[in-house]
């Protein structure tokens, strides 16, 4: 075949089969072409698009779905600030940057032909995400706050709330009633603009977050468990910092799941086989222009054991993602009863209703 060996061959066809799996995937169900039977959710926000899906604020919850309270809502009921998530991801994103930096400095720019280099930015961009989303969300919890405050001294509107407390209602949420006409207008269009620029960044996050959750994993099994056992301690150089690399992704981004709401749906493992076959590619074309070195002797496509060591590595990606998918899974089982079950948001308010048991969900609202 054009005179490649077969193996090559193999390891060409298999990252473009998985490439193109993987889009296939995202433009499938990305944005929720499928509904949970199972669900459903009102929006208080009125949109465009509420008429397609359902009338009277009604909508079926697509798998996948990313609320706004979820990005930046802690799961934990006595933290439920998004003050905490704020501080938690500042201070990872600090740590890494800081490890990063003296990664670069000691091996300069190139240092960044390895995937735990990539993999560990990309952790970076996910905390970068999440403290500008935390932000965002402490300036809502500040307006919810204040909102609920002046809803509770009205007794008008305390008692209604009262006489409706077990029905739904959607209805269009206006901000800053008690402002100038002037004012209002602004502010609306203003946060009109910040809540869509959001909705794009969030799910940008949330992609960040399971693509990186994957890829930690794979990146500090392989070290761990291969490179590091195998190869010579004189040439592989273990110290402090190749220790702190491989170790710290991890660590932070566990210290993360266990206090955010975000979901982890399983489709999202086409994002992490994408990211991986891009640094496959990136490999393939810097040794094209004359790269002389594989950074992982096991990308080699010359090799006879090359098509082997492809398919192993491919196949790792489903048990890597499926290790911290059950570890997501195993928090919100142990701990559900200390966790938010509704995750409650200022402007996308969320509902989630599980039949036959709506008792602890009307305790809930009340």
């Amino acid at each position: 075949m054009f005179g490649l060996a077969w193996y090559e061959a193999a390891c060409y066809a298999l990252v473009s089969l998985s490439l193109l799996a993987s889009l296939s995937v995202i433009l499938t169900r990305e944005g929720a072409s499928r509904f949970d039977d199972n669900a459903i959710f009102y929006s208080l926000i009125s949109s465009h698009n509420d008429d397609s899906v359902g009338g009277g604020g009604k909508r079926f919850r697509p798998k996948g779905h990313v609320s706004g309270s979820q990005i930046w809502r802690c799961c934990w009921v006595p933290l439920g600030h998004p003050g905490w998530l704020l501080l938690t991801r500042s201070l990872s994103l600090a740590t890494l940057s800081g490890f990063l930096a003296w990664d670069v400095v000691d091996w300069d720019a190139s240092i960044f032909v390895y995937y735990t280099e990539w993999t560990f930015a990309l952790v970076m961009v996910y905390f970068g995400l999440g403290v500008m989303m935390s932000a965002y969300g402490c300036w809502v919890y500040s307006r919810q706050t204040y909102s609920s405050e002046n809803r509770a001294t009205d007794p008008l509107l305390r008692n209604d709330l009262e006489d409706n407390r077990y029905s739904i209602v959607s209805s269009n949420y206006e901000v800053g009633i008690m402002e100038a006409t002037g004012k209002r207008a602004r502010s609306r269009y203003t946060e009109e603009d910040i809540l869509q620029r959001a909705g794009f960044w969030g799910y940008l996050m949330q992609i960040a977050y399971q693509t990186s959750a994957g890829a930690v994993i794979l990146t500090d099994i392989v070290f761990w468990c291969i490179i590091v056992p195998f190869l010579p301690t004189e040439r592989l150089g273990l110290n402090l910092l190749m220790g702190s690399m491989h170790t710290l992704n991890l660590f932070f981004l566990l210290v993360d799941t266990s206090l955010n709401s975000l979901s982890f749906p399983w489709f999202r493992l086409s994002y992490f086989v994408l990211w991986s076959c891009t640094y496959v590619i990136f490999q393939w074309v810097i040794h094209a222009c004359g790269f002389s070195w594989w950074p992982y002797p096991f990308l080699q496509v010359t090799s006879p054991w090359s098509a082997v060591w492809y398919l192993a590595m491919a196949g790792a990606h489903v048990p890597c993602y499926g290790l911290y998918a059950i570890i997501v899974k195993a928090k919100n089982s142990a701990f559900s009863r200390q966790c938010i079950i509704l995750p409650w948001g200022h402007h996308n308010i969320q509902l989630t209703v599980v039949l036959p048991t709506p008792r602890p969900l009307l305790l809930l609202m009340g």
